[in-house]
């Protein structure tokens, strides 16, 4: 088959239409601002790592502290229960008190004989517990007039994990 002179081929693809040009299928992004709201969502994200980092090593720090607290005002509680009951010569009380170790060594009637001899406590101060090897400082005075340093040893009952006096030295 022969074309005639100036006729397009079945092959040829039609022109383009006239007129401002083709849309292109999709729509280029925006390039301004791009770089400034980076830099913001950057800059929020950090804060907020910040914070929340901040506020966890804050929260770590007073608990720490807390239980230090905790801590101290049990085994101040123990010792001075401790030392209550002696003074009010309730010796059985005071033998509750003691850890399991020590109540083995001694029976409650042993205890009441040794401690009955010994010199009545009439008033103590009871001072911070030392968390490194679990003793408290305690100063006493006695009914005939002297005074005392004792370093009281605590232990916690494994049962209760409340603390038991263990030892008394001084």
């Amino acid at each position: 088959m022969t074309l005639a002179a100036g006729a397009p081929s079945p092959t040829d693809a039609p022109p383009p239409p006239p007129g401002p040009g083709v849309t292109p299928p999709f729509a280029a992004p925006p390039t301004e601002g791009r770089t400034a709201r980076m830099w913001v969502s950057l800059g929020v994200a950090g804060l907020a790592a910040v914070l929340c980092c901040g506020a966890g090593g804050t929260a770590l720090v007073g608990l720490v502290v807390t239980q230090a607290d905790a801590l101290n005002e049990q085994a101040q509680t123990v010792v001075g229960d401790y030392f209550d009951a002696l003074a009010e010569s309730k010796y059985e009380d005071a033998y509750k008190l003691l850890c399991d170790d020590v109540q083995r060594d001694e029976s409650p009637a042993q205890f009441t004989a040794r401690v009955s001899r010994e010199p009545r406590i009439t008033a103590y101060q009871v001072g911070d517990v030392k968390l490194t090897d679990l003793t408290v400082p305690t100063d006493v005075t006695y009914a005939t007039g002297g005074q005392d340093r004792l370093e009281i040893t605590l232990v916690q009952d494994s049962g209760t994990g409340e603390f038991e006096v263990c030892g008394i030295a001084g």
